[in-house]
């Protein structure tokens, strides 16, 4: 037998052999939540459409909660109140699953080429390994929207932006209408002064809202003054799943949290983020950028679900890429490894719910807020590719393929200029229910 085929065949196994063992990890470790946040959704859709109800007014039997997304959200879902609730629940699993699969492969692709992986076989290992990851089995088993709205992000900074600028910006506008948060990469674009791809976010972010203003005068008047500031609607400030920085501050005091220490906390964290983000795009370094920017959104929203720490993923894979770009059997290698590995496993760990219903104590402190932590070491520790010198025009010959520092397929630009000495480094790439 060829030795080629003999790699394919062991790789074929080995990949067989970790789906078996997740599947038998998620059997014991994952919690199934039904598609409980999906039901939320389809029963707010179908008393809209069918029962002659106001989405807004929506709650689910014995809950406080209800339909939370913005108007235009509405509008993209409405075909499920046409669906089975069986198909729906079909169609938010594959969808789930294909834009993580885009996502993962984006990211993981370039780690593959530098290291001579077989491709097929990272993005397999990656998949598996991203199946075990707690944020986003919860988005899977709640039937939630957020690897939806990274693969839109993506698009726009990871394709769009270097490769059709005049696009850039569309994705991000269309992902805010949906849900706020992502609001922040206009804030991104803003403070890194791209200012064409700010504004054309802004004005998709607008034109959504004012189409579904338009469709819908009733139910938009409703979420604009009413829906968006009832806070009861998406659950308690203290929850162990809060892991944000409001979550952690409210576990201090659940009765009474501090308002003015969450407030520090948040211009310290957008300081830092401006500063590390600024420093990504100097360098060239988009994927990193976008990484910082996911985590600043987890850690200053007010709610971040562990579901929303699916924006942590970026930041884990680019970890084990300025890993696998470091020299073999350095320090730095082995550093920045150990922390993917040691954040990986933290977050597929389910460590937080053993605090669930105690907060006192030291202990408490440091173990119900682990997620935070992590959030708080990647945005202070993920690095930066630094510039390698003066800028020399790039290379004339390249393929449409070829991969950039920015850690993604791009197509040639022979406008933009490369660092000289530039080595084949590839740089992988709120909150409200």
């Amino acid at each position: 037998m060829a030795q080629g085929a003999r790699r394919t065949i062991g790789q074929v196994v080995a990949v067989l052999a970790l789906a078996v063992a997740v599947a038998a990890f998620l059997s014991e470790a994952a919690v199934r939540h039904d598609f409980f946040d999906l039901e939320v959704y389809y029963g707010a859709l179908t008393f809209w459409v069918h029962g002659g109800g106001e989405i807004y007014d929506f709650l689910r039997a014995d809950t406080q909660y209800g339909f939370t997304y913005p108007p235009f959200a509405a509008l993209v879902m409405l075909p499920m109140a046409y669906l089975p609730w069986s198909a729906a629940a079909t169609v938010s699993v594959v969808a789930t699953v294909a834009a993580s699969t885009v996502v993962i492969w984006w990211l993981v692709d370039p780690i593959a080429r530098r290291c001579g992986w077989t491709r097929w076989f990272a993005l397999a290992v990656a998949l598996c390994l991203a199946a075990a990851y707690e944020p986003m089995r919860e988005t899977v088993s709640f039937g939630q929207v957020n690897m939806l709205l990274l693969f839109l992000v993506a698009v726009d900074l990871l394709w769009l932006l270097p490769a059709y600028p005049r696009w850039a910006g569309v994705g991000i506008g269309l992902a805010t209408a949906i849900k706020l948060t992502p609001g922040i990469f206009i804030v991104y674009l803003l403070v890194t002064r791209r200012w064409r791809a700010a504004f054309t976010a802004m004005g998709a972010a607008a034109g959504a809202s004012l189409l579904a203003g338009a469709l819908f005068p009733d139910a938009s008047r409703e979420f604009w003054t009413s829906a968006l500031w009832n806070t009861d609607r998406v659950g308690e400030l203290a929850f162990i799943s809060n892991q944000s920085l409001r979550g952690m501050v409210a576990r201090l005091d659940p009765a009474d949290p501090s308002t003015g220490a969450w407030l520090v906390l948040v211009l310290a964290t957008l300081a830092v983020w401006v500063w590390r983000s600024r420093a990504a795009v100097a360098a060239g370094d988009e994927a990193t950028g976008l990484a910082l920017t996911g985590i600043a959104m987890c850690l200053v929203s007010p709610v971040t679900w562990v579901h929303h720490l699916v924006w942590l993923l970026p930041a884990l894979i680019l970890l084990v890429d300025n890993g696998m770009a470091a020299p073999a059997r350095s320090r730095r290698r082995a550093v920045l490894l150990a922390a993917a590995t040691i954040g990986y496993g933290f977050l597929i760990s389910r460590i937080v719910w053993s605090w669930d219903e105690d907060f006192a104590g030291v202990d408490a402190f440091l173990g119900s807020n682990a997620y935070v932590w992590i959030s708080l070491a990647l945005l202070l520790g993920l690095p930066v590719r630094r510039p390698a010198g003066p800028t020399r025009p790039a290379p004339a010959q390249r393929s449409p393929s070829a991969v950039e520092a920015g850690g993604v397929a791009q197509l040639p630009q022979p406008h933009r200029l490369a660092p000289t000495g530039q080595r084949h480094r590839i740089s992988g790439f709120l909150a409200v229910r």
